[in-house]
């Protein structure tokens, strides 16, 4: 079954276009990696996905499950199963992480038990070896870049989607955070079987993460896609050769026409 298919998907912003007439399909249970430079798409693709109202959908179609989730909201998408994190948590003074994900998983769940919630929410804590006042505090108020990463992490694992979308999870975690990270997120996997896609510059987090296949952004569109033997292609060689494959592709195109 395809978990997720966008079909000649084309987004603008402030009437400049970053995504056009881009297609992938992922299949339930699959996990997907998405590379490629900065200031290609990848982040503005995730956040499509999401229902981020600042972009503006041209053109094309998003399939969720079978569901043409084109234009539901955001709150739509995640009762269905949808969740992204950040690549830049967000600090929100005055809600408290527990209040956050009580009232968060409690809104999802039927028979909603408050002490299996609390044991719930104690275990995954120190599974991400988070300290334990963090939860307690505002969300994400006065947590370091790597804290923060680890409380999307703690998110997804209490509020269990079905469609995990991960936005550079590992850019500013030092190597023993990413391993803690990387470690809950497989094992979240496993247990859950969830649809994965994973934005990233660098192929470190697959050392932990193994993709069941690669996909490489270049201005607006995927260039090449494999399976997980790509990521070394590309820490040997860099993005450079695909934009030069693109760049003769284009060329070649124009000169037929």
């Amino acid at each position: 079954m395809k978990a997720l298919k966008i079909i000649d998907l084309t987004v603008k912003i402030n009437n400049k276009e970053i995504l056009k007439d881009f297609n992938l399909e992922i299949n339930s249970g699959e996990i997907h990696a998405l590379m490629g430079p900065n200031g290609v798409g990848k982040s503005t693709l995730i956040r499509v996905i999401m229902g981020d109202n600042d972009y503006e959908i041209t053109k094309g179609k998003i399939y969720y499950n079978n569901i043409d989730i084109t234009n539901k909201s955001v709150s739509e998408r995640a009762k269905m199963g949808i969740f992204m994190t950040f690549q830049m948590p967000y600090e929100i003074e005055g809600v408290t992480n527990a209040d956050f994900l009580r009232n968060t998983v409690q809104s999802k769940t039927e028979n909603f038990k408050l002490y299996s919630f609390i044991k719930d929410l104690e275990t995954e804590t120190q599974n991400l070896k988070m300290n334990k006042d963090m939860i307690h505090r505002g969300i994400n108020s006065g947590f370091s870049g790597g804290e923060r990463k680890k409380n999307e992490v703690l998110q997804m694992r209490l509020l269990k989607p079905s469609l995990v979308l991960l936005d550079e999870i590992d850019s500013g975690l030092d190597i023993d955070s990413l391993k803690i990270v990387s470690k809950n997120i497989i094992d979240y996997y496993k247990e859950n079987k969830p649809t994965i896609l994973i934005v990233s510059h660098y192929q470190k987090i697959f050392d932990y993460i193994k993709p069941d296949f690669v996909h490489v952004m270049m201005q607006g569109k995927i260039v090449k896609s494999k399976d997980a033997s790509l990521i070394s292609e590309i820490e040997k060689e860099g993005y450079q050769k695909f934009e030069e494959s693109r760049t003769s592709d284009i060329k070649g195109q124009e000169k037929n026409e």
